[in-house]
C-alpha cells in the first residue's frame, strides 16, 4: 500500500467508478425524496452528523483488502416499518412508515427512525435500483458489511438468502431474482433478540445503564452491489512471514474459475517486489528481498493486485486490489529470561485504551470515514500505540485505518449468552449457544485475518460468556496461527493462551511472570470526568472513579502511569487503559463522547504515556 495518501483504491479505480457512483446518487435522489430526511433528535451530536446527508452516507469502498473497480453504494435512503413479530404471520408489509438513512441503525440519531427495536419487533427494509448495462451478462453480489441480527432478503419477491450474524459481512448472489431491465427491488426482515437471546451482542441492552448501552438492530455497515465474471474470486488469504522474507497468498474461487491462473503482483512505492503466478487452487509465494517492516512506529504497507486469468494471462476474468504489511507478533524471552511481547522479534511494550467504539449519534455506526479515522489520529497523538477493540467488531475500514496509521489492536469477540463470576466453572452452553458463537468467532477470524495490526484474539472477557476456553482458544489457534491468543481477559483465566491478563481498577497491576506466557494488564484505570454540554445526560454520569477538574484527573492519570512504570520493568508486556472517550452514562474515557475535547492536559499525558516505552526491563 502507498506510504503517503488516505485512499486505499487508485486514482484508476475511483475515476473508473465515477459513474456508477454519480448513477447510486441519481436513484438514491430520485427514489428517496431525500429532502424530507433530517436526522433525529438526539440527546448528543458529534461535529461530523451536521455533515451526514443520504448522498454522502458512507461513501467509500467498504472492503479495502478485496477491492474490485465496479461497484454500486446503496447507502442512503430506505423504506423502514417496524411490525409486530409474530411466527405465524407470514405476510410482508405493504405500507411503510417512513425513511431510514443507511447504514445507521435504528435505534440512532443518524437513522432519522430512532426508536427501539426488541425481540417481538420485525424490522423491514425496503429500495430499488437499477443495473448499469455495462454489467450484462455479468453475476451481481449483494454484500452486507454487517447487519445486527437475523438477516432475510428477497429480490423482486425472489427470496435469495438469510444470515445470522450482528458483525460479520455476507453476501448473496442475486442475479437470478433480477429482471432484464427497469427497476428492481429489494426486500429485507430483521430480526434481532438482543440480550434476550444467547447470539453474539457485546454490550447492547435493552436497558442501558453504567457499562452497557443502547441496542442497536438492522444494517449497520455498508450495503453495495458488484459485477463478477462466473469465474471469480472469492477470498485471499495473506500470510507474511518476516523471517522467510516470503509472503504466501492463498485464493478461494467459485468453481467456475478451475483450471485458471491466478497471478499476484506485490509493489512498494516506486518499485515492483515480485510477481508469480500459479494454476488456480495453488498458493502463490512471493520474496519480498529486504522487506521494511510494519511497525506503530513505521506502518508501511505493500500493495498487493490479483488477477484471475487464462493461460496465457491475456484474458482477465477478474481482478481485486489488497495490501499487506510485513510484521510479527510472538512471545519470546527478554535478556533477563522474562516472557515478553515481542514485534518483529524485539520487545515493545503495548500501551493503548480500551476502546468501545460507540457514538452518541450513529451508536455503532461512525457518522463517517473521517470520524473513524480520528479515533485513531488522536490516540496516536496522545504517544498510544495500540487500542483492545472491546467486544465489537468495527467495519472493515476500522482496520484499515489502523493499518494506514499504524496502532496494533487486540480484537475482542463480542460476547453473549451468560456470565460467570471470577470462582465459577466455565458456562455448560447449548449446542445452539456455542455452534453460533463458534461460527461467528470464526467469521471475525476469516473476515479480518489480513490485518496486519491485528495482533491478538480475545474470546471472552471477564467470564462473559465463557465456556470451553481451553478449546476455543485451540479452535483460534488451528484458524490463525500467525496470532496471539489471550484465553481471557480478566477474572477467569484459565492457563492457557499466550498471555496471563489481570483487570485492575484503578490500578494498576501485574499477574506474576510465567515459564510460557507473558504478562499484561487488560484494563485499568476507568478516571471519571463528565464535561457539561458534552455528556448523554446532565446528572447521574457514572465512572469507576470520578473527579470534579481536568487538573485533578490530569493527576491521578500521570499518577497512575507512574506506577505502571515499575511495573513495565518487572516482567509487565502490555497494558490498557479504560478507555478511549465516554460512552453514554460511563465518563471514564479520554475523550467526551462527541469527540469535542480530549479531558486531560494533552500535552502532559502525552509525555507520560510515552515515558513507558523508555522501560528498561
Amino acid at each position: 500500500m502507498r506510504q503517503n495518501g488516505s485512499s486505499e483504491i487508485s486514482r484508476k479505480r475511483r475515476n473508473g467508478a465515477q459513474t456508477l457512483v454519480a448513477l447510486s446518487l441519481v436513484l438514491t435522489l430520485c427514489a428517496s425524496g431525500y429532502a424530507k430526511w433530517q436526522p433525529a433528535d438526539g440527546p448528543l451530536m458529534t461535529r461530523w452528523a451536521a455533515a451526514v446527508t443520504p448522498q454522502n452516507a458512507h461513501r467509500e469502498y467498504p472492503r479495502p483488502q478485496l477491492a474490485r473497480q465496479d461497484w454500486l453504494n446503496l447507502n442512503g435512503l430506505w423504506d423502514y416499518v417496524i411490525t409486530p413479530n409474530d411466527p405465524n404471520d407470514k405476510s410482508q408489509p405493504k405500507n411503510f412508515a417512513g425513511k431510514i438513512l443507511v447504514p445507521f441503525p435504528a435505534e440512532s440519531a443518524l437513522s432519522g427512525v430512532m426508536k427501539t427495536v426488541s425481540k417481538k419487533n420485525l424490522l423491514w427494509y425496503r429500495r430499488t435500483f437499477e443495473i448499469p448495462r455495462a454489467w450484462a451478462g455479468k453475476r451481481v453480489l449483494l454484500n452486507f458489511g454487517a447487519v445486527d441480527w437475523e438477516t432475510t432478503v428477497w429480490v423482486n419477491g425472489r427470496q435469495v438468502g438469510t444470515h445470522r450474524g450482528g458483525y460479520d459481512p455476507f453476501t448473496f448472489d442475486i442475479t437470478d431474482a433480477l429482471t432484464d431491465s427497469g427497476a428492481q427491488q429489494i426486500l429485507m426482515r430483521v430480526w434481532d433478540p438482543t440480550d434476550k437471546g444467547t447470539q453474539p451482542k457485546g454490550k447492547q441492552t435493552m436497558k442501558p445503564g453504567g457499562i452497557q448501552y443502547t441496542a442497536v438492530t438492522g444494517i449497520w455497515q455498508t450495503v453495495w452491489l458488484e459485477p463478477v465474471d462466473a469465474r471469480h474470486i472469492e477470498s485471499i488469504k495473506i500470510i507474511p512471514n518476516i523471517d522467510t522474507r516470503t509472503v504466501r497468498i492463498k485464493t478461494e474461487l467459485s468453481k467456475q474459475a478451475a483450471g485458471l491462473t491466478v497471478a499476484a503482483t506485490a509493489t512498494a512505492p516506486a518499485f515492483t517486489t515480485g510477481k508469480v503466478t500459479a494454476e488456480a487452487g495453488r498458493d502463490l509465494i512471493i520474496a519480498i528481498s529486504n522487506p521494511h517492516l510494519w511497525s506503530p512506529q513505521s506502518p508501511y504497507l505493500y500493495d498487493l493486485n490479483i488477477q484471475l486469468t487464462d493461460a496465457t494471462g491475456r484474458a482477465v476474468y477478474d481482478a481485486v486490489a489488497s495490501y499487506f504489511g510485513m510484521r510479527k507478533i510472538s512471545v519470546a524471552k527478554d535478556k533477563q529470561g522474562v516472557n515478553r511481547l515481542f514485534l518483529n522479534n524485539k520487545f515493545i511494550f503495548q500501551f493503548g485504551p480500551l476502546d468501545q467504539g460507540w457514538w452518541p449519534d450513529g451508536l455503532y455506526t461512525a457518522p463517517s470515514d473521517e470520524a473513524l479515522r480520528y479515533d485513531i489520529e488522536v490516540l496516536k497523538q496522545l504517544g498510544c500505540n495500540m487500542l483492545r477493540k472491546h467486544v465489537k467488531v468495527e467495519p472493515q475500514r476500522f482496520y484499515y485505518w489502523c493499518d494506514k496509521l499504524g496502532l496494533l489492536l487486540w480484537q475482542d469477540m463480542p460476547n453473549g449468552d451468560r456470565h460467570i463470576r471470577s470462582k465459577d466453572l466455565d458456562l455448560i452452553r447449548s449446542n445452539e449457544s456455542s455452534k453460533q458463537f463458534e461460527f461467528e468467532l470464526k467469521r471475525l477470524v476469516e473476515t479480518h485475518y489480513n490485518s496486519p495490526a491485528i495482533i491478538m484474539w480475545v474470546p471472552f472477557n471477564e467470564g462473559w460468556g465463557q465456556y470451553d476456553t481451553a478449546r476455543v482458544v485451540n479452535l483460534l489457534k488451528e484458524w490463525d496461527p500467525t496470532r496471539l491468543v489471550n484465553n481471557a481477559s480478566g477474572w477467569t483465566d484459565r492457563g492457557v493462551g499466550d498471555v496471563h491478563d489481570v483487570h485492575k481498577y484503578p490500578g494498576p497491576d501485574a499477574p506474576a511472570n510465567e515459564i510460557v506466557r507473558a504478562a499484561v494488564l487488560g484494563e485499568f484505570g476507568g478516571l471519571g470526568l463528565p464535561i457539561p454540554s458534552h455528556t448523554w445526560q446532565q446528572n447521574a454520569n457514572w465512572g469507576y472513579r470520578k473527579f470534579t477538574t481536568r487538573d485533578d484527573l490530569t493527576n491521578a492519570y500521570i499518577d497512575l502511569i507512574d506506577k505502571l512504570r515499575p511495573l513495565v520493568a518487572g516482567g509487565l508486556s502490555a497494558a490498557v487503559y479504560t478507555q478511549t472517550t465516554d460512552v453514554e452514562v460511563e465518563v471514564n474515557g479520554l475523550m467526551t463522547y462527541d469527540r469535542a475535547m480530549i479531558k486531560a492536559d494533552a500535552e502532559r499525558i502525552t509525555a507520560a504515556n510515552k515515558s513507558l516505552y523508555d522501560v528498561v526491563p
